[in-house]
This record gives C-alpha cells, sequence and structure tokens, in this order.
C-alpha cells in the first residue's frame, strides 16, 4: 500500500513536469523534431528558404501560445506526417520505434543459445589408449637412453 502510495505522489509531482514543455515548447526543440522538407534534414541543421519559413511559422506559433503538439498539427497538416523527424508512436509507426528493440533481444538470445550449444557440444579429452607391454618397454628403454 505504501508503494502504491509512493508511486501516486511521484506521479502526481512528474505530471506538471511532463507537460511543462507541451505548454511552452522552445524553439530550438521545436527545431530538432522537424525535419526541412526540402534538404530531409532536421530545421537546426538546414538553412534553406523553405526552412527558414518552416522556423517562422513555429515562432509565430509559439509567440501566440501554442502547445507543442498544436504546432506540430499544423506543421503536419500542411507538409504531411514526414515533416515530423520521429516516426508516429501508434499504428505503423509503432514497428519503428519496437522493431529495433526486438531484433536486439532476438540476437542476444541467438547468440547466448549458440554459446550455450557450442560449449556443450564438446567432446572430453580422450583418454590415452593402453600400450602394448612390450612397447611400453621399449619406450622407457628408449627414453633412459635419450636422457642420458
Amino acid at each position: 500500500m505504501k508503494r502504491l502510495a509512493v508511486v501516486f505522489v511521484a506521479a502526481l509531482l512528474a505530471a506538471p513536469l511532463a507537460h511543462a514543455s507541451e505548454r511552452h515548447p522552445t524553439q530550438a526543440e521545436l527545431e530538432g523534431e522537424v525535419m526541412c522538407p526540402v534538404c530531409g534534414t532536421t530545421l537546426d541543421q538546414s538553412s534553406s528558404p523553405a526552412a527558414q519559413q518552416i522556423k517562422r511559422v513555429i515562432a509565430k506559433g509559439i509567440a501566440a501560445g501554442q502547445t507543442k503538439s498544436e504546432i506540430e498539427d499544423r506543421l503536419v497538416a500542411e507538409y504531411g506526417q514526414a515533416i515530423l523527424a520521429a516516426p508516429p508512436r501508434h499504428g505503423f509507426g509503432l514497428l519503428a520505434w519496437w522493431l529495433p528493440i526486438a531484433g536486439i533481444v532476438v540476437a542476444a538470445v541467438v547468440v547466448g543459445l549458440g554459446a550455450w550449444r557450442w560449449s556443450r557440444a564438446r567432446e572430453p579429452a580422450p583418454r590415452p589408449a593402453q600400450l602394448d607391454p612390450a612397447l611400453e618397454h621399449r619406450l622407457d628403454d628408449e627414453l633412459r637412453r635419450f636422457e642420458a
């Protein structure tokens, strides 16, 4: 019960922080999340006339007190979904977020299973074969002669 209360209080304290950027986005924040339709880079990296025009639209939206979502929605309405640097976090765009994570997990499992099978597949070291007593006596004689 105490944990639930702690989580609830933490959520209440974090909620205003999460919506703070939604209420008052910065120009730099939005320029890093919006693509230039001409050169295909984010606005903060582009100096094309189209990028300058979009920067002015963003500045006007911020000055008018619009939220980040409202400014992004206006840009998407004018330029399409490709204007946003990140894919949407719903529908088919969700694959772009989860597919790399799933690929890393699958690769780690495959490597782990492969290493486990490889370590288990080793055959035990062969035991030395028993020599014929006559051959063993001859070998001992040769070694004594070699040491002397």
